[in-house]
């Protein structure tokens, strides 16, 4: 018995090196913003006063702008305000198929020990004929509020005021690197996994990439696939492109869904956040950062569920590797007292 003890405890020694020098060869790319070069300052617009854009942009806007420009906060004597409309960079995600690889903090990579999912096209299934690959990811989500940081119009109370910090790592997370134990977190999931519901997607598709997605289809992340399960894993990874971004939409969804990340637009946002539990998709725009920054151009910071094939959508290319890096643009409506 001790000798077979001692064989499997050196056979369990030799595994684990084995990973964690797999998992430490693995290079992870990145590079922490730049925020003069690397953000899309045009982002920002349109510029709203109520119902009214005081700046217009080409990039179209949520349709839930405040009906009238005056507002009223504060209690118990309200204070008179101007509802303003903005599109302000708030967030950052990575997407990497390495495990605490973290790209968007330059590209730096920690070993745990620890052997938690990994890798892209990790199998490949037959179905119709076709290969259709898997893809899982793993995704960190940063608190970025780029305005507050930068110092940028200070007395300015609307902008989100927070230090930067990780908010959220995938790796740690049981149900995203599990779909059975996300079904059970959040059970409508077996609903939206029937093909009815999977097809009406396809008009999601199509309104985003034309304008703005449609907030009414929620489990849908139009072009790149479905929201549920709400996980790392992408059971039909068309490109690599695809399949990230849907990981990256999906963990907005799951933020939401779990009561963590809240409503900032809309007349109801004026004088603060608040719960969205349900996301509503024309709040967020996404824009690639890493491994190149895509800073120019109506598709540089894309409607969630936006197709990566368009002409305008951001490349990965031709860094080696499956790291990216995303900043989240939100769009925020408030009462300027």
């Amino acid at each position: 018995m001790r000798d077979l003890l001692a064989c499997m405890l050196v056979a369990f020694g030799l595994v684990t090196a084995q990973v964690a020098q797999a998992q430490a060869s693995a290079t992870c790319h990145g590079h922490f913003p730049n925020p003069i070069t690397d953000v899309c300052w045009g982002c920002f617009f349109p510029l709203s006063l109520g119902p009214a854009d005081i700046w217009p942009s080409d990039r179209p806007d949520a349709q839930d702008n405040p009906a009238i420009p005056i507002c009223l906060c504060g209690s118990p004597v309200p204070r008179i305000g101007l509802a303003f409309g903005f599109w302000e960079p708030v967030r950052m995600i990575d997407v990497t198929t390495k495990p605490f690889c973290f790209p968007n903090l330059g590209g730096i990579s920690i070993n745990p020990g620890l052997y938690i999912g990994n890798g892209s096209n990790k199998g490949t299934q037959q179905s119709g004929g076709s290969g259709q690959h898997n893809a899982q990811y793993q995704v960190h989500y940063y608190i970025f509020p780029l305005f507050y940081l930068l110092e940028l119009l200070n007395d300015f109370l609307c902008f989100e005021q927070a230090s930067f910090d990780i908010g959220y790592i995938s790796e740690i997370d049981p149900s995203w690197n599990d779909d059975a134990l996300a079904a059970t977190i959040y059970p409508e999931t077996a609903v939206f996994a029937f093909p009815l519901a999977q097809v009406a997607c396809v008009a999601d598709c199509v309104a985003a990439s034309a304008s703005i997605p449609l907030d009414a289809l929620y489990w849908c992340s139009g072009c790149n696939g479905a929201m549920y399960p709400t996980t790392g894993n992408v059971g039909n990874s068309m490109t690599f492109e695809q399949s990230a971004r849907l990981d990256a939409e999906r963990l907005i969804f799951k933020l939401h869904r779990s009561g963590v990340a809240w409503g900032t637009m809309g007349t109801q946002a004026l004088c603060g956040k608040y719960i969205m539990p349900i996301l509503r998709k024309q709040q967020y725009r996404l824009q690639l950062i890493n491994p190149n920054a895509m800073v120019t151009g109506q598709g540089s910071c894309s409607a969630i569920g936006t197709s990566t094939a368009l002409p305008s959508a951001g490349k990965a290319y031709p860094v080696i590797g499956e790291d990216l890096g995303y900043l989240v643009w939100r769009k925020r409506n408030c009462c300027a007292l």
